[in-house]
């Protein structure tokens, strides 16, 4: 992979929990889901600092955050071992066809190797050809024999016989 000179990498701290709301809220805007958004800085600080929930690297394109990765660790039966789940993975408009989203990538692939883990995977909204595209090209491959299923809400809570 090309190397891009001019993006740098770090970990979000507590103090950049504003940061990462807004970089939440512009990827939801961008998935045309912006009224979905009900988290806020309370409760991501809580979940993600005090309950390591998941963690989140700034990519830096000359000294200044233009991207986010939201992640956090799964675990396969099959593998054994732990993975990297992304999450979000978001590089502000004005900034995208620089190559940071490949070095987001490639950055979260080393975390996963050297954490050990046995593999990186996200999933993608179907319409998002662009995205499709950029990750069939760094060798990603869609796992078409699964169906994503989810239980939240209201219909969470009736599972888990809380009225």
């Amino acid at each position: 992979m090309n190397e891009n000179k001019n993006v740098s990498f770090r970990f979000a701290e507590r103090k950049d929990t504003a940061l990462i709301l807004t970089f939440i809220k512009e990827l939801a805007e961008y998935e045309k889901m912006g009224d979905e958004v009900i988290a806020d800085e309370e409760t991501l600080e809580e979940q993600i600092f005090d309950k390591n929930g998941a963690e989140v690297i700034f990519a830096l394109y000359d000294g200044k955050e233009v991207g986010f990765a939201l992640f956090f660790h799964n675990f396969s039966t099959f593998l054994g071992r732990r993975g990297l789940y992304l999450e979000d993975l978001y590089v502000r408009p004005e900034y995208r066809g620089r190559g940071i989203g490949k070095a987001i990538l490639k950055k979260l692939a080393e975390t996963a190797v050297e954490r050990g883990c046995g593999r990186l995977e996200w999933w993608c909204l179907d319409w998002n050809k662009p995205s499709i595209d950029f990750y069939l090209s760094l060798g990603a491959e869609p796992m078409s024999d699964w169906t994503t299923y989810r239980i939240a809400g209201d219909t969470l809570k009736k599972l888990a016989g809380i009225k």
